[in-house]
């Protein structure tokens, strides 16, 4: 919901500001398993407990179709480590364009067709729908050392110098962090503050 609202923020400023936007990583649970991992529900029921994601789901149902996303709760998490070195090596071969074209695969595989990101398979999948090209591809299946350090020590970084325990946290311009999943009014403040600027 977040980069729904973010992008319809920027498009209200497409031709006063000139934006680029940067993926970094953060797992919520760096000890899950590889593969297909644990069962979502089962997951979020040891969390939030079972009574609160019995009233969170159909709210996240509710407020996901008001910026297009079919919010789906059934199928299994697993570790989301792979899926970021896909995302990393997406802006080092495409910059940007390549990279939130992933980040769109990523999450419609998740958020909305019960995928496991532990799963390699799924991340093929993702990186070919979003247009990496299959050398790259390949060699991101085949190397787990591809892009791990990287997604490491990027990871690392801005928890430490953003304070980060969640997501969504955007960082605008370098130093206006705004957590959780903002309304485009409350970017669209923040970009006037930068044009007064």
């Amino acid at each position: 919901m977040g980069k729904k609202r973010l992008e319809a923020a920027l498009a209200r400023y497409e031709s006063t500001i000139d934006a680029q936007v940067f993926w970094r990583p953060f797992q919520l649970n760096d000890s899950l398993p590889r593969g297909k991992g644990l069962n979502k529900m089962e997951m979020y029921a040891q969390k939030f407990g079972a009574d609160r994601v019995r009233s969170m789901i159909p709210y996240m149902q509710g407020v996901g179709k008001e910026v297009g996303i079919d919010f789906s709760y059934g199928g299994f998490i697993g570790n989301t480590l792979d899926s970021h070195r896909f995302i990393w090596q997406a802006r080092e071969t495409g910059g940007s364009e390549l990279q939130n074209k992933m980040v769109d695969a990523i999450f419609a595989a998740y958020f909305e067709h019960e995928q496991s990101l532990g799963d390699a398979s799924v991340l093929r999948d993702c990186a070919k729908q979003a247009g990496m090209p299959l050398e790259t591809t390949k060699m991101l299946l085949e190397d787990e050392t591809v892009g791990r350090a990287e997604v490491e020590k990027e990871r690392r970084e801005f928890r430490s110098k953003w304070n980060c325990t969640g997501v969504p946290l955007f960082i605008v311009d370098g130093k206006y962090p705004m957590g959780g999943a903002q309304p485009s009014e409350a970017f669209c403040e923040v970009f006037e503050t930068l044009l007064e600027s």
